[in-house]
């Protein structure tokens, strides 16, 4: 599964280089939560959507709502159970209980029932790295394919088509997961004609996080003015520089802290990067929020707002 995966991104690569692939890839980082990374990838894909054929993709597979931004509700997705990681299985009747599994095991996900004389698996610590399977002399021990999450696609009430994922609770494998749902988003992308997709990726600089990037043409870096915000968002950062890709970054809950926006900004400019667009803090975004309803939806200040960010984006992106 991995290496298929690895291969369709390749397989995008060579299609934009050879000027058969014309999507353009958005992503939407943060180095932490919380800081409004959704509510700015709904306003701009309600936005952008005005002008062009957009996608969009929620990558935040342990905690996705980027539908719920744009008024979906999980009975509105059409929703397809995925496998993209193994577990270990005891094939007991081959076991000779000697117990090498267990020692071998770096995830204490094994432990030796003394009384029956064979190794016990725990399912939720089992990562399915195949080191006991290795080790067995027996030929005792199988790697079964679970169903670790879920991919759902849905149009939303604002004409959006949204692709997005969800790692099943106490599973693993939540980067394969995204690079599958990216992969979906591609195939119906280029089927219907899409532009741009928009990619809202989880917080942090996970797997998850490393495999929204992968494939992107611009990241944009949401930030807010806290010294915690500031130290991740340095962090996210360095993933993005890591991949070559071209970014600007986006403050948020601008005016809570001046001090701070003036050190986010003086960071941007050692980094070569445009801050993008500063966004007020006000009460009516919570409100957004509550109703469903997209934050440039909202009221036509905040539409200007992300207007202007969308317009600088678009000029960064060639678009």
């Amino acid at each position: 599964m991995y290496k298929s995966l690895i291969q369709s991104e390749k397989y995008r690569f060579f299609r934009k280089i050879f000027g058969e692939d014309s999507m353009n890839v958005l992503t939407i980082v943060s180095g932490k939560g919380g800081v409004g990374k959704t509510t700015l990838a709904s306003s701009l894909a309600v936005l952008l959507a005005k002008e062009k054929k957009i996608i969009v993709v929620d990558c935040d597979v342990d905690a996705p709502n980027l539908g719920l931004s744009l008024g979906l509700k999980d009975n509105n997705f059409c929703w397809q159970d995925i496998q993209t990681s193994e577990r270990a299985q005891l094939i007991e009747e081959r076991c000779i209980g000697c117990g090498r599994c267990v020692d071998v095991c770096n995830f204490s996900a094994i432990t030796f029932d003394n009384k029956r004389k064979i190794p016990v698996f725990n399912k939720f610590l089992c990562e399915g790295c195949g080191a006991c399977q290795i080790i067995c002399p027996a030929n005792a021990i199988a790697l079964k394919k679970v169903k670790n999450g879920r991919i759902g696609v849905a149009t939303s009430p604002y004409g959006v088509k949204v692709v997005s994922g969800q790692l099943k609770m106490g599973e693993s494998g939540s980067g394969k997961i995204v690079t599958l749902i990216k992969n979906k988003a591609i195939e119906i992308g280029e089927k219907e004609g899409s532009e741009v997709m928009i990619v809202d990726a989880a917080a942090g600089i996970g797997c998850p996080v490393i495999a929204s990037i992968t494939g992107s043409d611009f990241v944009v870096a949401i930030t807010e003015p806290t010294k915690p915000a500031l130290n991740d968002l340095k962090r996210v950062v360095s993933v993005v520089n890591h991949f070559g890709i071209k970014f600007g970054i986006v403050i948020n809950k601008h005016g809570l802290n001046d001090p701070m926006s003036r050190k986010i900004a003086n960071f941007a400019n050692r980094q070569g990067a445009e801050i993008l667009g500063r966004v007020p803090y006000e009460d009516d975004f919570v409100k957004a929020t509550v109703n469903l309803i997209p934050a440039a939806k909202y009221n036509k200040k905040f539409e200007a707002i992300f207007h202007n960010i969308l317009e600088n984006i678009k000029v960064a992106m060639g678009i």
